[in-house]
């Protein structure tokens, strides 16, 4: 098959689809890969490396995106539309709960529209293409919380792990899943204070046996949630409902009763977010103040340490990319995990969480 290997146009995102190793095992397999000049150098790999891989460099976008298979990082931008077509298949990170357009555009177009985020094991209730950003995310959202509550940031001026005779800050995650769970290990191992709420019981047990006392383990409901946010010194949102929209869990007017120059960072804004008044923003811009609390909402967190996060990715997705390579649309009868992330095929919005969130766009 051939496989095609876009840059990626997202603002600062520097991970790729395929690293070098990757593409070594695709050609081992008998496959053409063409790679987009320059698509990994933000993430350490020259064109030289793909060339020695096996990689054919192509000058253009559209070269690379005219292939049978190509693989991403991101979701098409708009300028990338017209490079979809019928009889193709996609295979990225894709949130269409959130991105009515581009669903649309994938339906009208045809092409074979595999998530990353949906591909998911079945009975096992795990999202194994999801989870390795997921653990980037969740500590990298400490890491840039704890930037942006410098007062030269536009934060309230707070150590996280406070100092002999003053204390540490807060943390307020909402869910306890994989980000949540991540988040709180980097936020314990600074010091600070952590409050975990999650609506499973069962999870907050097993968040007692990883953390014991270091975290306040809370049910999820409005009262907490409303005592915990206003005392947050950054309050993180890991809330994940399997491929539709987040949740919105605190209002406009609870995040007008925090502390002025307190820190949120959304980590759901890839799915709408959980925080009312948090809109996505870029690596150029990634945060603004509203309510007088800075909000942090870039959807594409771990590309900001794309060297990691291109090989921690490929580490999970280089078996569906080379099951896909060797099979074409059959690898979705041979693996139920696979069929699960298609979200669009022949002209069809397919995915039954999307469609709940688009009930007009099935047909």
């Amino acid at each position: 098959m051939e496989i095609g290997v876009p840059k990626e146009n997202k603002d600062q995102e520097f991970r790729v689809g395929l690293s070098p190793s990757s593409v070594r095992v695709l050609r081992e397999n008998g496959h053409s890969i063409f790679v987009e000049t320059q698509a990994g150098n933000g993430a350490g790999f020259s064109d030289n490396d793909y060339r020695s891989a096996g990689a054919e460099i192509v000058p253009t976008s559209e070269t690379a995106w005219n292939q049978e298979l190509v693989v991403k990082v991101k979701e098409p931008l708009t300028s990338e539309y017209k490079f979809l077509q019928k009889g193709q298949i996609l295979f990225t990170y894709l949130h269409l709960a959130a991105d009515r357009k581009l669903t649309e555009h994938l339906i009208d177009c045809g092409t074979t529209a595999i998530a990353y985020e949906t591909v998911e094991q079945p009975g096992a209730n795990r999202l194994p293409l999801l989870t390795p950003m997921s653990v980037i995310a969740g500590r990298l959202a400490v890491q840039f919380g704890a930037r942006f509550l410098e007062r030269q940031q536009g934060g309230r001026g707070v150590l996280l792990g406070g100092v002999p005779g003053v204390k540490p800050g807060k943390v307020v995650i909402l869910g306890g899943g994989v980000v949540g769970t991540e988040a709180a290990k980097i936020a314990v191992g600074v010091g600070a204070s952590v409050q975990i709420l999650d609506v499973s019981v069962e999870r907050l047990s097993y968040l007692e046996t990883l953390f014991g006392s270091r975290v306040e383990l809370l049910y999820s409901n409005s009262a907490h949630i409303e005592a915990a946010v206003k005392q947050a010194d950054l309050l993180i949102g890991a809330v994940l409902v399997l491929g539709r929209r987040a949740p919105i869990l605190v209002s406009r007017e609870l995040v007008k009763q925090m502390h002025p120059g307190s820190v949120i960072v959304d980590v759901a804004v890839d799915q709408g977010g959980c925080i009312e008044t948090l809109h996505p923003t870029s690596h150029t811009n990634p945060v603004y103040i509203e309510e007088g609390v800075v909000h942090y909402g870039v959807p594409n967190m771990p590309g900001a340490v794309p060297w990691t996060a291109t090989q921690a990715l490929n580490n999970s997705t280089l078996p569906y990319v080379v099951q896909l390579a060797n099979l074409g649309i059959l690898a979705l009868e041979v693996n139920p995990a696979l069929a699960k992330g298609v979200n669009v095929q022949d002209h069809h919005l397919v995915h039954p969480a999307v469609q709940e969130v688009f009930p007009d766009l099935v047909n």
